[in-house]
């Protein structure tokens, strides 16, 4: 557009006129040519304004595309409620009003509440559907500390008991049940848990029920969350229980690397239809751990987690591992895909754990496009992770492993890369290996560990694979036959 005004204005001055006046008068002074780029300017800001949304390529500043929530017919500021957000006042009475409010306007659309910069003390209140909490940039929901405040609430159906203690477990800072079109989003504004006085209660063994998740939400339908960070979580961080088609995507997930027990990122349990990308993770626990009950609750539940979709992470687990399926699995969990994560300064990158008494099953996993940095473990298999919900487990309850895939494997300071541990009860069948490349730490034996384990390696692969898996060139034609399915070659204290 500035091209097309200023050579439209030259053009009129250019034209040929009287001999003597084919050039202005007026431009044989200095002060003529500046008079003459102010007119430009002019025009040109003018011409801007007249389409200001979009501006003039080399005026406008250009920002990248940014996906705004979703809009509701009405809109609440927590302060319209008595909100204060001084760090100090308790505002739970403020956030009840506020979703109460809405939840009058579900024929409507809904409604939003708008947190705004500050920090806003509460203790636990529950969502509502055809809602959007949005947190501004500088918004920080506080968590209250003293446990008094958390509401107890019955045991998760499959897991028997609260997952530390018999009997009722805290509820989460933030929580829904039967919910439906829920939002949480912002603009990276902040959910805190302040878990630093029940991690310190959790380790002197002075808390009487299980702590409580940052974010839960149960038995609901078209949940997403984005664009916000969550962090200190007391337990489980974000916990969607029993829940279908559910969105995950831009979320900043933090909890101290040491000291902060079982703050797991993410949970899916028991869920279906599940996205979870573009986040960044770093925890005291699994950066992300599908679940589907415990032992017998979880079977006699019977609900499987399935058809998930994991993309574009970065994870860091000092403690456990970046992405986790299990151990509590007993409901099954099927037809996953992890892809394109940067799993870093871990003590394993992703793992699936079970154990007799589980039952269940683990199929159709997909791994493609992981990259492991300075991780003690890449790829484990681990069935006998004997942690049960009590003592009335069924032992001849076997898990059921198989149809996984590992392709695009890299890395660089990874100490063992695989580790495989089937057994006679829980053999892990059909497992594929094709393209990888580790880097190693630790030059002995023992760094592709396998036991009871059948499967293929699709052409060459680094560190050479154990023996019992067959060989295949790259075109898929078998090379060799393994004799030594059952080979057992772990060794746990590398």
């Amino acid at each position: 557009m500035v091209e097309t005004v200023t050579s439209s204005f030259w053009w009129r001055w250019a034209q040929p006129q009287h001999p003597r006046r084919w050039i202005p008068a007026v431009f044989t002074t200095h002060k003529a040519v500046i008079t003459v780029v102010w007119i430009a300017f002019l025009v040109t800001v003018f011409w801007w304004q007249m389409d200001a949304t979009t501006g003039i390529l080399i005026f406008r500043r250009v920002f990248p595309a940014m996906e705004l929530p979703k809009l509701r017919p009405v809109a609440f500021n927590l302060t319209d409620f008595g909100g204060v957000g001084d760090g100090v006042t308790v505002n739970t009475v403020a956030f009840e009003r506020a979703i109460l409010a809405i939840s009058k306007l579900g024929k409507k659309g809904g409604g939003q509440l708008n947190v705004p910069p500050g920090y806003w003390l509460t203790a636990p209140f529950n969502l509502t559907s055809h809602m959007t909490l949005f947190l501004a940039e500088g918004a920080v929901i506080l968590g209250v500390d003293d446990e008094t405040y958390w509401p107890l609430m019955p045991p998760l159906p499959s897991y028997g008991y609260g997952r530390e203690h018999r009997g009722p477990r805290y509820g989460s800072l933030i929580h829904g049940q039967k919910l439906k079109d829920v939002i949480i989003t912002g603009h990276n504004g902040t959910i805190n848990g302040q878990g630093q006085a029940w991690w310190k209660k959790f380790r002197q063994k002075v808390l009487n029920h299980t702590r409580g998740p940052l974010v839960q939400i149960m038995w609901s339908t078209d949940i997403l969350i984005s664009n916000i960070t969550l962090q200190d979580s007391p337990f489980w961080t974000l916990h969607p229980y029993d829940c279908k088609n559910v969105t995950i995507r831009n979320v900043t997930i933090l909890a101290p690397i040491a000291g902060a027990p079982n703050t797991d990122g993410i949970d899916p349990d028991s869920c279906e239809d599940v996205l979870i990308e573009n986040c960044y993770i770093s925890v005291g626990d699994d950066g992300i751990a599908i679940k589907s009950g415990w032992d017998q609750y979880g079977i006699a539940y019977g609900r499987p987690s399935k058809n998930i979709l994991i993309r574009n992470l970065v994870i860091r687990s000092n403690v456990s591992a970046g992405v986790s399926i299990g151990s509590e699995m007993s409901g099954g969990v099927s037809n996953v895909t992890v892809e394109n994560l940067l799993i870093w300064n871990s003590r394993r990158a992703v793992r699936i754990k079970t154990a007799p008494g589980r039952g269940g099953y683990v199929r159709d996993i997909t791994y493609r496009n992981l990259t492991f940095e300075n991780v003690r473990v890449g790829i484990v298999i681990k069935t006998d992770y004997n942690e049960h919900a009590d003592e009335r487990f069924d032992p001849k309850a076997s898990p059921i492993l198989e149809n996984i895939s590992y392709t695009t494997i890299h890395g660089e300071g990874v100490r063992v890369p695989v580790q495989i541990h089937g057994s006679k009860e829980i053999p892990v069948k059909n497992v594929t290996f094709r393209d990888m490349s580790v880097g190693l730490t630790y030059k002995k034996k023992h760094i592709f560990q396998c036991a009871f384990v059948q499967g293929r390696v699709i052409g060459t692969i680094f560190p050479a694979p154990c023996k019992n898996l067959d060989l295949y060139d790259e075109q898929g034609h078998l090379i060799r036959r393994s004799d030594a399915q059952n080979a057992t070659d772990i060794d746990y204290d590398i």
